[in-house]
């Protein structure tokens, strides 16, 4: 059977099944601590709203604010159980795949979400404890998750992609599919939730999953020739974490001194941005079914699918200003890009306020993937799955406490300003800015050191001297 080196089907399988569970898996969450509090029903049948009280004097209205409270702590302890064994699958997946392929980085995420998937459609249908999440994260983490999936995906398009130029513009066409994807399934979460319920949903989402599998296993083909490792014996555990912390060492230890303050940079960098555009975006839902826009489960999901328009724009503004810009410079428009839409987030009091949001984010996506893209540039090609690793590994402890920080400070500040902690993700970003102020005013460029082996980069520098 010919197989393919297209990736693109599997990235977008991927991430509409998991964007499609993850808004819905908040909603469940919140309705069923809701009906907690209040035992009753959370929507009534055939009602186009949700039960929202915005009469601050009510004692409906307090525990309201409680039920806001404990959803966020709830979604920061379910985030952590399955941070833990994700990092370190992440961190030892891709980072072999530059010996043994990128299809297992692809792979076992996908059974990781279909086996999570099975089990939410029970635990909805059978309507059993909120506490069995917690399991269901750590199983989930087990198999990598997200950032192992990322992670081997974009390992995959830097194997495939050898002119600089094209690198940058295909990572954004990932970063692009998990936009536009994104907000297509979290606009069709609203509209499943409403016509066949979170069962059904979740069972759906499966069976996107299996397709995904059976695509991977039978029509993709590796970037890696593996043929010479499947004729040696098995290693054991121990040989293969040895390997895998040999490999991202060697990464550090043998690149010239530029290179490696360079690459440390570029990382903080990216974990930095990464930390406030993650916290803050991921407080929408809950900010969205709180007074006083008291949103429902399809205003939900026009809301993501919303960030349809900024992935689209984002891409195009990486696509375009990457003809006639450095790269450093295009992460400095994203990220004023993103200080805008959170600032002006953090004051949005009506429906069509908050969906104006948008405007001046247009351009927030832009930072991720160039930054994906200049340290891929940065190291050579038998270094790919370690840099890719390192990038996975901080995207999952990034998220993880970012998420958790900001879920606290939510819980913290949503009685007197449910807007601070947006006010906070913006400034938080002068942060990035900094250091990459720093690194434009030094004469280091990674462009130009991703085309030089280390000998010669190593003889510049002694030039330099």
């Amino acid at each position: 059977m010919r197989k393919v080196l297209c990736v693109e089907p599997v990235i977008f399988l991927y991430t509409f099944a998991s964007s499609l569970t993850s808004p819905l898996v908040q909603q469940f969450i919140y309705r069923r601590l809701w009906e907690s509090e209040y035992n009753s029903t959370f929507v009534s049948p055939g009602s186009n709203a949700t039960y929202c009280e915005q009469n601050k004097s009510s004692p409906a209205y307090v525990k309201q604010k409680e039920v806001q409270e404990k959803a966020s702590v709830f979604n920061m302890q379910l985030d952590l159980t399955g941070a833990v064994p994700s990092l370190i699958v992440a961190f030892v997946i891709v980072a072999n795949g530059d010996r043994q392929g990128r299809k297992r980085s692809l792979v076992l995420p996908s059974m990781g979400a279909l086996i999570a998937d099975i089990c939410l459609t029970v635990i909805s249908y059978f309507s059993l404890s909120l506490s069995v999440l917690f399991a269901v994260a750590f199983i989930s983490g087990l198999f990598g998750s997200m950032a192992t999936f990322l992670g081997g995906g974009f390992a995959f398009i830097a194997d495939v992609c050898h002119d600089e130029k094209q690198k940058t513009t295909r990572i954004a066409v990932v970063d692009l599919i998990f936009g536009v994807v994104s907000g297509l399934a979290g606009l069709s979460s609203g509209y499943f939730l409403r016509g066949i319920g979170f069962t059904w949903t979740f069972v759906t989402a499966s069976l996107l999953h299996v397709v995904n599998i059976i695509y991977i296993i039978l029509f993709l083909e590796d970037t890696v020739g593996i043929s010479e490792f499947q004729d040696q014996s098995p290693v054991s555990c121990k040989e293969l974490l040895r390997d895998t912390f040999s490999g991202v060492y060697m990464l550090f230890k043998t690149a010239p001194y530029k290179k490696r303050i360079l690459i440390i940079v570029l990382l903080f960098t990216f974990m930095t941005y990464l930390f406030t555009m993650v916290g803050g975006s991921s407080l929408f839902t809950l900010y969205e079914l709180d007074e006083p826009l008291c949103w429902n489960e399809v205003y939900i999901g026009y809301g993501a699918a919303a960030f349809t328009s900024v992935s689209l724009t984002s891409f195009l503004g990486v696509y375009l200003f990457s003809k006639c810009l450095k790269d450093i410079y295009i992460v400095f428009i994203g990220i004023f890009s993103y200080v805008g839409g959170m600032v002006m987030a953090a004051f949005a009091k009506t429906t069509l306020l908050m969906f104006l949001v948008r405007v001046p984010s247009l351009l927030c996506f832009m930072p991720i993937p160039v930054l994906r893209s200049m340290l891929s540039k940065v190291v050579l090609t038998g270094e790919q799955g370690a840099v890719f690793a390192c990038i996975a590994c901080l995207e999952v402890v990034t998220g993880t406490i970012s998420l958790s920080v900001f879920n606290i400070l939510y819980a913290a500040t949503v009685a007197w300003f449910s807007g601070f902690s947006f006010l906070l993700s913006a400034g938080l970003c002068l942060i990035p800015l900094t250091v990459l102020c720093w690194l434009l005013c030094t004469s280091w460029n990674g462009e130009d050191l991703a085309l030089l082996a280390p000998e010669e980069v190593s003889s510049i520098e002694s030039v330099d001297s």
